[in-house]
């Protein structure tokens, strides 16, 4: 019964999704719109990529210090939300089962491990391209 109930509640939401219509005068600009913010951002990643080719003479070097910073960015978020899973898998899940705070442990060690790395490696990649290649 509560497959039923489910498959008819998903069938009349997607009949509402399908059956809606925008009522818009205006869809010109904001294709414009979305268009140059799009050119701007654009503009924006190129400059820094730029900036980075010029700090360290070579594009290939520039691209890969680039990267390091975005992955730099953005582990830290993924990594806490890794770590507070692996929490809540150790210390709310593990009380009642051994296998579930073992995996807990596991993913925190895992996420901080990741986490290091990528906070540190843009520093190495630094030191080591700009300090020995001079």
């Amino acid at each position: 019964m509560k497959k039923i109930t489910i498959t008819i509640i998903m069938i009349i939401l997607i009949a509402l999704c399908f059956s809606l219509r925008v009522l818009a005068n205006d869809t010109t600009i904001l294709e414009e719109d979305n268009t140059n913010s799009i050119l701007t951002m654009k503009q924006k990643q190129n400059t820094k990529l730029q900036e980075y080719v010029d700090k360290y003479d070579s594009e290939a070097y520039g691209l890969a210090a680039y990267i390091l910073n975005i992955v730099r960015w953005y582990s830290i978020p993924v990594c806490f939300m890794g770590i507070v899973i692996g929490a809540l898998n150790q210390y709310v899940l593990g009380t009642r089962r051994l296998d579930k705070k073992h995996k807990g442990y596991g993913m925190i060690m895992t996420f901080t491990t990741i986490l290091v790395l990528c906070q540190v490696l843009p520093l190495v990649f630094t030191i080591v391209v700009i300090g020995w290649r001079g």
